[in-house]
Protein backbone atom coordinates (compact mmCIF):
# COMPACT_ATOMS: atom_id res chain seq x y z
CA UNK A 1 0.00 0.00 0.00
CA UNK A 2 2.59 2.31 0.73
CA UNK A 3 4.56 2.01 -2.32
CA UNK A 4 1.15 2.82 -4.67
CA UNK A 5 1.45 6.47 -2.27
CA UNK A 6 5.15 6.57 -2.63
CA UNK A 7 4.50 6.07 -7.23
CA UNK A 8 1.73 8.47 -6.82
CA UNK A 9 3.46 11.20 -4.93
CA UNK A 10 6.70 10.72 -7.19
CA UNK A 11 4.26 11.35 -10.23
CA UNK A 12 2.97 14.39 -8.69
CA UNK A 13 6.18 15.42 -8.01
CA UNK A 14 7.24 15.29 -11.32
CA UNK A 15 3.69 17.07 -12.91
CA UNK A 16 4.01 19.79 -10.42
CA UNK A 17 8.21 20.58 -11.68
CA UNK A 18 7.93 19.64 -15.19
CA UNK A 19 6.53 23.20 -16.28
CA UNK A 20 9.22 25.30 -17.60
CA UNK A 21 9.46 28.73 -16.33
CA UNK A 22 11.84 31.24 -14.27
CA UNK A 23 13.18 28.70 -12.15
CA UNK A 24 14.07 26.22 -15.14
CA UNK A 25 15.70 29.09 -16.84
CA UNK A 26 17.64 30.28 -13.62
CA UNK A 27 18.82 26.88 -13.02
CA UNK A 28 19.42 26.39 -16.75
CA UNK A 29 21.40 29.30 -17.04
CA UNK A 30 23.37 28.57 -13.51
CA UNK A 31 24.14 24.90 -14.68
CA UNK A 32 25.21 26.17 -18.27
CA UNK A 33 27.80 28.73 -16.95
CA UNK A 34 28.80 27.23 -13.53
CA UNK A 35 28.51 23.48 -13.59
CA UNK A 36 26.05 20.80 -13.08
CA UNK A 37 26.42 21.39 -9.48
CA UNK A 38 25.57 24.74 -9.44
CA UNK A 39 22.11 23.84 -11.22
CA UNK A 40 21.81 20.42 -9.14
CA UNK A 41 22.10 22.57 -6.04
CA UNK A 42 19.51 25.01 -7.85
CA UNK A 43 17.02 22.48 -8.71
CA UNK A 44 16.85 20.76 -4.98
CA UNK A 45 15.85 24.24 -3.55
CA UNK A 46 12.75 24.36 -6.02
CA UNK A 47 11.92 20.47 -4.95
CA UNK A 48 12.18 21.23 -1.02
CA UNK A 49 9.93 24.14 -1.55
CA UNK A 50 7.60 21.69 -3.45
CA UNK A 51 7.87 18.95 -0.75
CA UNK A 52 6.79 21.76 1.81
CA UNK A 53 3.83 22.42 -0.38
CA UNK A 54 3.24 18.92 -0.77
CA UNK A 55 3.65 18.41 2.98
CA UNK A 56 0.64 21.04 3.32
CA UNK A 57 -1.47 19.70 1.30
CA UNK A 58 -0.69 15.89 2.34
CA UNK A 59 -1.71 16.50 5.69
CA UNK A 60 -4.72 18.85 4.86
CA UNK A 61 -3.03 22.31 6.96
CA UNK A 62 -5.27 24.36 5.72
CA UNK A 63 -4.31 27.21 8.57
CA UNK A 64 -1.28 27.21 6.62
CA UNK A 65 -2.81 27.17 3.27
CA UNK A 66 -5.22 29.25 4.31
CA UNK A 67 -2.18 31.57 5.68
CA UNK A 68 0.14 31.09 2.59
CA UNK A 69 -2.72 31.98 -0.14
CA UNK A 70 -4.11 34.80 1.90
CA UNK A 71 -1.22 36.85 1.73
CA UNK A 72 -0.47 35.60 -1.40
CA UNK A 73 -0.59 39.07 -3.26
CA UNK A 74 2.33 40.40 -0.95
CA UNK A 75 4.20 36.92 -1.73
CA UNK A 76 3.49 37.16 -5.23
CA UNK A 77 4.79 40.73 -5.32
CA UNK A 78 8.10 39.51 -3.26
CA UNK A 79 8.75 37.07 -5.57
CA UNK A 80 8.16 39.12 -9.15
CA UNK A 81 10.41 42.03 -7.28
CA UNK A 82 13.20 39.19 -6.14
CA UNK A 83 13.20 37.75 -10.22
CA UNK A 84 13.10 41.60 -11.52
CA UNK A 85 16.53 41.40 -9.48
CA UNK A 86 17.83 38.22 -10.12
CA UNK A 87 17.27 39.33 -13.92
CA UNK A 88 19.20 42.50 -13.99
CA UNK A 89 22.33 40.87 -11.87
CA UNK A 90 22.26 38.06 -14.39
CA UNK A 91 22.02 40.58 -17.30
CA UNK A 92 24.90 42.07 -16.09
CA UNK A 93 26.80 39.62 -14.60
CA UNK A 94 30.48 39.15 -15.82
CA UNK A 95 31.91 35.97 -16.46
CA UNK A 96 34.10 34.42 -13.60
CA UNK A 97 37.49 32.74 -14.27
CA UNK A 98 37.64 28.54 -13.65
CA UNK A 99 38.92 27.32 -10.26
CA UNK A 100 39.49 31.16 -8.71
CA UNK A 101 36.78 30.42 -6.41
CA UNK A 102 37.81 28.55 -3.13
CA UNK A 103 36.41 25.28 -1.61
CA UNK A 104 34.79 27.58 1.01
CA UNK A 105 33.77 30.25 -1.32
CA UNK A 106 31.97 27.69 -3.54
CA UNK A 107 30.22 26.00 -0.49
CA UNK A 108 28.52 29.70 0.60
CA UNK A 109 27.59 29.99 -2.91
CA UNK A 110 26.42 26.81 -3.29
CA UNK A 111 24.14 27.55 -0.55
CA UNK A 112 22.94 31.03 -1.32
CA UNK A 113 21.90 29.01 -5.00
CA UNK A 114 19.48 26.48 -3.51
CA UNK A 115 18.03 29.32 -0.74
CA UNK A 116 17.27 31.54 -3.67
CA UNK A 117 15.36 29.22 -5.76
CA UNK A 118 13.62 27.71 -2.71
CA UNK A 119 12.46 31.47 -1.58
CA UNK A 120 11.59 32.05 -4.99
CA UNK A 121 9.41 28.92 -5.30
CA UNK A 122 7.98 29.23 -1.85
CA UNK A 123 6.39 32.87 -3.38
CA UNK A 124 3.93 30.92 -4.84
CA UNK A 125 1.71 29.08 -2.82
CA UNK A 126 -0.68 28.09 -5.81
CA UNK A 127 1.78 25.12 -6.20
CA UNK A 128 -0.72 23.74 -2.74
CA UNK A 129 -3.80 23.99 -4.49
CA UNK A 130 -2.45 22.31 -7.74
CA UNK A 131 -0.78 19.28 -5.39
CA UNK A 132 -4.09 18.83 -3.53
CA UNK A 133 -5.96 18.77 -7.26
CA UNK A 134 -3.13 16.07 -8.03
CA UNK A 135 -3.84 14.49 -5.26
CA UNK A 136 -8.06 14.09 -5.22
CA UNK A 137 -7.14 13.31 -9.15
CA UNK A 138 -4.96 10.15 -8.31
CA UNK A 139 -7.33 9.12 -5.56
CA UNK A 140 -5.28 10.55 -3.05
CA UNK A 141 -7.64 11.50 -0.41
CA UNK A 142 -7.43 9.52 2.78
CA UNK A 143 -3.68 9.79 2.38
CA UNK A 144 -4.35 12.27 5.46
CA UNK A 145 -6.07 10.08 7.80
CA UNK A 146 -2.75 8.30 7.45
CA UNK A 147 0.39 9.92 9.00
CA UNK A 148 2.66 7.16 7.44
CA UNK A 149 0.82 7.13 4.29
CA UNK A 150 0.49 10.89 3.75
CA UNK A 151 4.82 11.10 5.01
CA UNK A 152 5.44 8.48 2.14
CA UNK A 153 2.89 10.33 -0.46
CA UNK A 154 5.20 13.74 0.49
CA UNK A 155 8.42 11.52 -0.14
CA UNK A 156 7.09 10.33 -3.35
CA UNK A 157 6.42 14.55 -4.43
CA UNK A 158 10.32 15.38 -3.00
CA UNK A 159 11.37 12.39 -5.25
CA UNK A 160 9.79 12.99 -8.42
CA UNK A 161 11.07 16.45 -8.05
CA UNK A 162 14.30 15.18 -7.73
CA UNK A 163 14.10 12.87 -10.52
CA UNK A 164 12.97 16.16 -13.01
CA UNK A 165 16.05 18.46 -12.24
CA UNK A 166 18.43 15.05 -12.36
CA UNK A 167 16.87 14.36 -15.86
CA UNK A 168 16.70 18.34 -16.83
CA UNK A 169 20.70 18.20 -16.34
CA UNK A 170 20.63 15.36 -18.29
CA UNK A 171 19.30 16.91 -21.20
CA UNK A 172 21.84 19.40 -20.81
CA UNK A 173 24.96 17.23 -20.44
CA UNK A 174 24.91 17.43 -23.94
CA UNK A 175 26.26 21.57 -23.56
CA UNK A 176 28.97 20.11 -21.30
CA UNK A 177 31.51 21.97 -22.83
CA UNK A 178 33.79 25.25 -22.17
CA UNK A 179 32.45 27.94 -22.96
CA UNK A 180 33.76 30.96 -24.48
CA UNK A 181 33.60 34.42 -22.81
CA UNK A 182 31.43 35.86 -25.25
CA UNK A 183 28.91 33.34 -25.13
CA UNK A 184 28.49 33.28 -21.45
CA UNK A 185 28.08 36.71 -21.93
CA UNK A 186 25.45 36.08 -24.13
CA UNK A 187 24.04 33.14 -21.92
CA UNK A 188 23.68 35.35 -18.82
CA UNK A 189 22.21 38.71 -21.17
CA UNK A 190 18.96 36.24 -22.43
CA UNK A 191 18.40 34.58 -18.95
CA UNK A 192 18.81 37.71 -17.17
CA UNK A 193 15.98 39.54 -19.66
CA UNK A 194 13.31 35.84 -19.35
CA UNK A 195 13.93 36.07 -15.68
CA UNK A 196 13.28 40.09 -15.45
CA UNK A 197 10.56 39.75 -18.26
CA UNK A 198 8.96 36.98 -15.71
CA UNK A 199 9.07 39.21 -12.68
CA UNK A 200 7.10 41.52 -14.45
CA UNK A 201 5.23 39.88 -15.99
CA UNK A 202 4.07 38.69 -12.31
CA UNK A 203 4.54 42.11 -11.05
CA UNK A 204 1.62 43.30 -13.63
CA UNK A 205 -0.75 40.61 -13.10
CA UNK A 206 -1.37 41.80 -9.35
CA UNK A 207 -3.05 44.60 -10.93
Amino acid sequence: MQIMFLLKGLIAGLVTAVPVGPIGILCSRRMLTHGRKAGFVSGMGAATADAFFGFVAAFGMTFISDLLTGHQFWLRLAGGAFLCLLGVRTFFEKPERRGVLSFSRKRIRHAGLFVSTLLLTLTNPTTILSLAALFAALGLAGATSNVLAALTLVLGVFLGAVLWWLLFIGVFTVFNRRFSHHEILLINRIAGLIMAGGGVLALVSLL
